[in-house]
């Protein structure tokens, strides 16, 4: 488990810089823009490895806290579908990134959620309870910063099609194929 919460702690961490010392990213930044990002990169993907071997440590030894009925996996399957869609918004600028504003946000708070729907070992809502609250704290400081820009493609309705198709298309491979060769749990097998 501490592996899993070090993990957590580099990953949103590093992630927290712009809600809690804006000026200090920013002077960072400003200095060494390059260097800053390179530094981000590795402390992220550092933080990141450590959540999956913490991850898959703790799930060897699991604690269950609460046991969800079995239909909450079909409201846990709806919710994660969006999802895909919500992440790749704001590269793909369109309708769907100008209403939701934040859509790489609302994509890991529903990814949060939905798997605390189907979740009850310890571990897991140490993991994705940790995602949601750092995503709603991330939201409320997102309305006293301004956002900096995101290399897009240029605003057009055809990107809402582009980033649909491709959102559900990498949910279906992901749910089918991925989630279970990668995390080891296939989310549509009933038992």
């Amino acid at each position: 488990m501490a592996l899993l919460i070090i993990g957590l702690l580099l990953f949103l961490g590093i992630h927290s810089i712009s809600i809690f010392a804006l000026d200090f990213r920013d002077k960072q930044a400003a200095k060494n823009h390059l260097g800053w990002k390179a530094g981000y990169s590795i402390i992220a993907l550092l933080g990141f490895f450590l959540i999956v071997q913490g991850y898959a440590q703790a799930r060897l030894d699991p604690t269950l806290l609460y046991v969800t009925p079995s239909w909450l996996k079909h409201v846990s399957a709806l919710l994660m579908m969006p999802i895909f869609i919500l992440f790749l918004a704001p590269y793909f600028p369109g309708k769907i990134s100008a209403v939701t504003k934040h859509p790489q946000l609302i994509a890991v708070k529903l990814w949060a959620v939905s798997h605390l729907l189907v979740n009850g070992m310890l571990a897991g809502v140490i993991l994705f309870g940790a995602f949601l609250i750092w995503a709603v704290v991330d939201r409320i400081s997102m309305k006293r910063r301004s956002a900096r820009p995101v290399h897009a493609l240029p605003r057009s309705m055809i990107n809402d099609v582009i980033i649909v198709v491709l959102g559900f298309s990498f949910y279906g491979v992901f749910v089918l194929y991925l989630h279970q060769r990668l995390i080891g749990i296939a989310p549509f097998v009933t038992s």
